[in-house]
């Protein structure tokens, strides 16, 4: 009897990491229009703020902690912000240095092309 709580708690914790698996891009995609920081952060010459929805993480820390970083380290990114609960995401940028159509694929790209589906993509100049 004191085996069938054991093997529900290894099998809870084996699906746990199975599905916050952190998925690296192919070598063999073509990022060159990514680039990623290099330099501190400098002032934004024409701010913009982006907001839109991703569709596909399955946990916060796998998923939406690894968008996150990605496009924060992109070049031109003041800050961005990934929010799993509500599979929204808002960025801050220059639109000197990135595009929003950037922004959308590298979130695509950090998981295999399919599983991140960005949506409802706005964006607005900031004062």
């Amino acid at each position: 009897m004191r085996f069938i709580p054991s093997f529900i708690v290894i099998t809870l914790s084996c699906l746990f990491f199975i599905s916050c698996k952190k998925t690296e891009v192919s070598p063999t995609k073509k990022t060159t229009e990514i680039t990623s920081k290099t330099n501190s952060v400098v002032a934004a010459v024409k701010p913009v703020k982006a907001t839109f929805t991703i569709e596909g993480m399955t946990c916060a820390v796998g998923c939406a902690k690894t968008i996150e970083e990605k496009l924060a380290s992109m070049d031109g990114v003041q800050s961005a912000n990934v929010d799993f609960d509500k599979k929204f995401a808002t960025v801050e940028f220059d639109a000197s240095k990135q595009t929003p159509d950037l922004l959308l694929k590298a979130v695509e790209e950090t998981g295999d092309g399919k599983t991140y589906v960005v949506s409802n993509m706005k964006s607005e100049m900031k004062n």
